[in-house]
């Protein structure tokens, strides 16, 4: 596995992966914030294009991530995260939302649990789901970074259209 760090207005983010494809990114604190591995070797050169992409978003200037992932998980998870990826840059969706997109209606907490264990967030937009009512809910980033990324996504949507 290899890895690496890129510089974020929300902190210094972990890129890990193969040479094919990410697959995950870890924040700088908070239930998401990961560090490499002993056996995992330091290299940027299979994460230029997710830097430079990351540098895009966080300019306001991509509103989709076009990367090749790599996503582990159960079947369940696998869909969750699908769906998170057709919620629309600027958009947020509700835990219920995303369980009724995937047909899975009663599964409201499950749909949370999978959200949390997301493995590319930002990514794969975790960040865009939010609780019954417009709450800001748990997030890996802490939220104040989930906060920072749905500010900066409001700011920019009108100029992406």
């Amino acid at each position: 596995m290899y890895y690496c760090y890129h510089t974020t207005p929300i902190g210094e983010l972990l890129l890990a992966g193969d040479d094919t494809a990410l697959s995950m990114i870890g924040f700088p604190e908070g239930a998401m914030r990961r560090d490499p591995a002993p056996n995992w070797i330091y290299n940027e050169q299979p994460f230029a294009a997710a830097a430079s992409q990351l540098d895009e978003y966080f300019a306001g200037k991509r509103k989709r991530f076009d990367l090749p992932l790599k996503l582990d998980g159960t079947e369940f998870q696998l869909q969750v995260l699908q769906a998170l990826q057709q919620i629309p840059y600027g958009e947020t969706r509700s835990y219920r939302d995303v369980a009724e997109n995937i047909g899975r209606p009663k599964a409201t907490r499950a749909v949370g649990a999978a959200n949390g264990r997301n493995p590319i967030p930002i990514v794969v937009p975790c960040h865009r789901v939010i609780g019954a009512g417009g709450a800001l809910t748990g997030f890996g980033g802490g939220l104040d970074t989930k906060e920072k990324l749905l500010r900066l996504e409001a700011e920019h949507s009108a100029s992406l259209l």
